[in-house]
């Protein structure tokens, strides 16, 4: 379905849009509040901006309690890097055009890009709809209703984060490693507990002499990961990082 930014259309608008996200709404005014950009709206308060500073704190708030209940042995650095990634700009304007938000827009005319296109709509304004919409789910369907939006459209992005943070801290150690000091880490099994179909495993880092704070995993692969996390946290606060290390890190 697509709709002309010049011609409202509110009634197609309002059921395309609860339509693509799964939610009714029972006060259609907040939907479209959370669809009426700054470049279209009478004032600013009319426009979606605020319904968007509440909705970033929401999907703050829900992607934070997913991580810390679904990662119970993630450390802190871990929680927030894998979180930065799943809230950022660019996340959330992907998840805006996948969902065809933004063919519900109520844009001002200089912003209307093609029939039903996102092209020329700026990423903090595709980002910016899906927070609003966040927002207005929470204002008219409590907080259940705006968490199951949430994690239904992130829960995936952030599985994919988190297996991609996790592969990377032993490269990430060999490098640092390798370059303050010559050395390359290696690990050391210091326990392990449990049934063999369910067993744990406490690993350490070991660089030269120092050996580093153990981590558990459920493997003995995912154990060095984060054995190689803890490392890492010790090594970057203790003794500054170059740019070319900085590098490696991003």
């Amino acid at each position: 379905m697509v709709f002309d930014n010049e011609n409202p259309g509110w009634d197609e608008r309002l059921a395309g849009c609860q339509q693509a996200i799964g939610v009714r709404f029972d006060d259609l005014e907040i939907l479209r509040r959370c669809l009426t950009h700054s470049s279209t709206a009478p004032t600013r308060l009319e426009s979606n901006e605020r319904l968007e500073f509440l909705g970033d704190a929401v999907l703050g708030l829900v992607v934070s309690d997913y991580l810390f209940r679904t990662f119970p042995d993630c450390p802190e650095g871990e929680m927030t890097r894998i979180k930065s990634a799943v809230v950022s700009r660019a996340t959330c304007a992907e998840v805006c055009v996948e969902l065809g938000l933004h063919r519900f827009l109520k844009l001002g005319k200089g912003l209307v890009g093609g029939a039903g296109s996102a092209d020329t709509v700026p990423l903090s304004i595709l980002a910016a709809t899906l927070e609003a919409i966040i927002a207005g789910v929470y204002l008219d369907q409590g907080y259940e209703a705006a968490e199951a939006l949430i994690e239904r459209c992130l829960c995936e992005r952030i599985a994919e984060a988190a297996d991609a943070d996790s592969r990377n801290y032993k490269h990430l150690l060999q490098q640092l490693a390798q370059k303050r000091y010559g050395e390359t880490p290696d690990y050391l099994l210091l326990d392990e507990q449990g049934p063999d179909h369910a067993k744990c495993f406490q690993v350490a880092a070991r660089i030269s002499d120092e050996t580093f704070p153990a981590a558990w995993g459920p493997n003995k692969k995912e154990a060095e990961q984060l054995a190689a996390l803890q490392a890492l946290g010790e090594l970057q606060p203790t003794a500054p990082v170059d740019d070319d290390e900085v590098s490696d890190f991003e």
